[in-house]
Parts: C-alpha cells; sequence; structure tokens
C-alpha cells in the first residue's frame, strides 16, 4: 500500500515517537523511510526598529550547530531503521519555510505517506503556538498519518 514514507522530525521526545511508529510500520508495509528535519534561518536582528545585517561568520555559525544537530538526529534514526532492516534516507535543510519545504521533500522523494508527530494542541494554544501538522495536512496532496 504505501512504499516510500516521509517523516519530518526534529529531535525532541515527541518525533521520537514518529520514529518508532515509522520504523514498525515501513518495517511492517516494506516501506523504505526518508527522514527529514528543516531548521529555520537566524531570524532578523531588530535594534530601534531597525533591522541589523549579522555578520558572515553568525550565519556560518548557525548554518554549522543546525547541520550539526541534524545529523545527530539523523543518524539516530538511520541507526535504529538500519536495525530493524528498513531502508533509510536523510535529509536537511535550513528553510524560513518549514511546512511547504515538508511537501516538497515528499514530492521530490516520491513519498506516498507522510509521518508526523503532534502535540494535539487546539484552542488558544494552537492560536498562539500555531501547528505544523495542520499547515502541512492543508498544503500537501499526500496522506498523513499523525501520531500523538
Amino acid at each position: 500500500m504505501y512504499e516510500h514514507l516521509l517523516v519530518p522530525v526534529d529531535g525532541s521526545e515527541l518525533s521520537d515517537r514518529a520514529i518508532k511508529h515509522s520504523i514498525g510500520l515501513a518495517k511492517m508495509l516494506g516501506a523504505a523511510i526518508t527522514g527529514f528535519m528543516a531548521e529555520p534561518p537566524l531570524p532578523v536582528l531588530v535594534v530601534d526598529q531597525a533591522a541589523v545585517a549579522y555578520d558572515v561568520e553568525t550565519f556560518k555559525e548557525h548554518d554549522k550547530r543546525c547541520e550539526q544537530h541534524a545529523r545527530t538526529v539523523l543518524q539516530k534514526f538511520a541507526d535504529e531503521a538500519k536495525l530493524a532492516g528498513v531502508t533509510f534516507d536523510g535529509q536537511f535543510m535550513i528553510t524560513d519555510n518549514i511546512q511547504q519545504s515538508i511537501v516538497d521533500v515528499a514530492q521530490r522523494q516520491k513519498c506516498d505517506l507522510i509521518v508526523m508527530a503532534t502535540h494535539g494542541r487546539h484552542g488558544l494554544d494552537a492560536l498562539i503556538h500555531g501547528s505544523l501538522t495542520k499547515s502541512v495536512l492543508a498544503h500537501s496532496q499526500l496522506p498523513l498519518l499523525i501520531v500523538h
């Protein structure tokens, strides 16, 4: 039924649940997994109502930290998938539009299911913090398996 799962992760305990569920599902289905991690770029620095540019070294340090964090998270995911006999590929991106990057990577990698974890926020909490999962659901044509 499903042959290639996209699993966005962020290194949190919640995304660990998505990792475990997706590996179990992929093993049962004989499917492959693409683990995906997206990090936001440095936010605009505003001082006295004026945007201030970061120096090049600050950008490089930010990118390096993000990449190292992604490597660590995706390697752990890869190790768990390998132990279960599941084919795994890891992808990483720095982007200011994380929800669209999830949709784009799913299409580019020819995934047929997205597996995501959610906090299950609603009401005021959802309004304040937003919901990446709801946004992906609204923008993707693919089925979404949501893990609490």
